[in-house]
């Protein structure tokens, strides 16, 4: 199935759970001159115009990102989210003005130096059309194929450091159970990566096949993070949350995502709650 276009939802709640967490991570591994490769394996378009017809369908930016914006000058005492509204900031057309949303490409290749890589799989024709047409610096490689197949194939990498970043859609059921197995392979050919995988939280709890097959794999180092904007209800099917899990991550990042999403949860509505964790299986 290749129906998912995440332009419908740019910009919403889960994008800024996803990408704060990306930023800290990319803000951190930018600390050490060692060359990183970073792999997107679901990479949408890139950046997205908020009047698109797809995005200014659903509005969902409107919940997430624009609230954030709104009170990016309360916000600026935290260092993580004054740096990440400023980066926001800079892919607008007009000052002042909430125009665009940057996807992981965008994230990705913002900060990217010379001698790292970065590696971008979409397996939607139309989505990789977008991403083609982005331009990106010449480390940038933009690959029509399946990325959890992607990522395994072109492991272990030339670099001495890692980023993945594993988003997809979840519109089959099998998702959960193929991205477990594919970032567990990914880890036993490369034990030092940083592997993000973002989930989505359903009322269904589907994201606990994710959970269970990593945890049977015997990945341990984990830090959780889930953000969830109310308690589903009776008969709901739609997402109430977003999830990220962080594989090895780098010292510190639990600590700056918790003070972050202090301040970014009540602004995301008065049943918003974000727990975080080390997440060892339940």
């Amino acid at each position: 199935m290749l129906s998912y276009q995440h332009a419908y939802h740019a910009g919403n709640f889960a994008d800024v759970h996803k990408h704060l967490t990306l930023f800290a991570i990319i803000d951190h591994l930018l600390r050490k001159t060692s060359p990183v490769t970073y792999i997107d394996t679901h990479a949408g378009r890139g950046l997205y115009p908020l009047s698109a017809e797809e995005t200014a369908r659903l509005g969902e930016y409107r919940e997430g990102i624009a609230r954030l914006w709104q009170a990016r000058e309360r916000l600026a005492d935290n260092p993580l989210l004054s740096d990440w509204l400023a980066a926001v900031e800079r892919v607008q057309e007009r000052d002042g003005s909430l125009d665009h949303y940057p996807g992981s490409p965008w994230w990705l290749s913002d900060r990217l130096r010379a001698r790292d890589r970065l590696m971008l799989f979409e397996l939607h024709a139309g989505e990789h059309g977008y991403l083609a047409r982005q331009e990106l610096p010449d480390n940038v490689q933009r690959i029509l194929g399946d990325g959890l197949k992607g990522l395994v194939k072109c492991l272990p990498v030339a670099t001495p450091r890692l980023c993945v970043l594993v988003d997809p859609s979840y519109e089959r059921k099998a998702e959960y159970g193929e991205v477990a197995e594919a970032v567990l392979e990914a880890m036993r050919r490369a034990r030092h990566a940083i592997v993000l995988v973002w989930y989505p939280l359903l009322p269904a709890g589907r994201h606990r096949e994710l959970l269970e097959g990593l945890r049977e794999g015997g990945l341990r180092k984990i830090w959780r993070s889930e953000l969830r904007l109310r308690e589903p209800k009776e008969g709901e099917r739609g997402m109430v949350g977003s999830g990220m899990l962080v594989i090895n991550p780098p010292w510190g990042l639990d600590t700056r995502l918790e003070a972050a999403m202090r301040q970014v949860t009540p602004l995301l509505g008065a049943t918003c709650r974000h727990r975080g964790d080390w997440w060892v299986g339940e």
